[in-house]
């Protein structure tokens, strides 16, 4: 089987292709890189500049500060903040592929959530599921070994 090892457990791991890796924040990076780069790339780079010089905040640094993040963007650009928010959590959500299920209050709309309790959130919900995922591997890996020693 490609990309399998024992762990020390002796249970069958698959390993990520290469260039493949499980890591939010990495993905919180593109997604915001992308949503950013559809106002264009000097933009882009602009936004980035201010942040770092601004406010401090490094692009690597984002996932770790998100609520800084979030302020700043709410000083540069005030109320056009949130639509830059809503576009971050439009392509997060869509890398993520993942179904979230609101806390309910109130039955004739959406709950408000900020951009980084969104965040927290699909960081959470990202988590649980590469643990529901590595699991789901680990048993479809031992399910092969097995067949194969059969």
């Amino acid at each position: 089987m490609k990309n399998v090892k024992k762990n020390k457990n002796n249970v069958t791991e698959k390993l990520n292709e290469p260039g493949e890796t499980n890591d939010f924040s990495r993905i919180l990076q593109e997604a915001i890189s992308e949503a950013l780069s559809t106002l264009g790339e000097n933009v882009k780079v602009s936004i980035f500049f201010h942040l770092e010089n601004k406010f401090g905040i490094k692009k690597r640094d984002i996932p770790q500060k998100i609520s800084d993040f979030s302020d700043a963007l709410d000083r540069i650009f005030g109320i056009g903040a949130s639509n830059l928010e809503i576009m971050f959590m439009e392509s997060l959500h869509s890398k993520l592929s993942l179904v979230c299920e609101w806390p309910t209050g109130c039955k004739w709309g959406v709950p408000q959530v900020t951009f980084p309790e969104y965040v927290q959130l699909m960081k959470q919900k990202f988590e649980e599921a590469s643990v529901s995922k590595k699991k789901i591997e680990v048993f479809v890996g031992a399910l092969e070994e097995q067949e194969q020693r059969s």
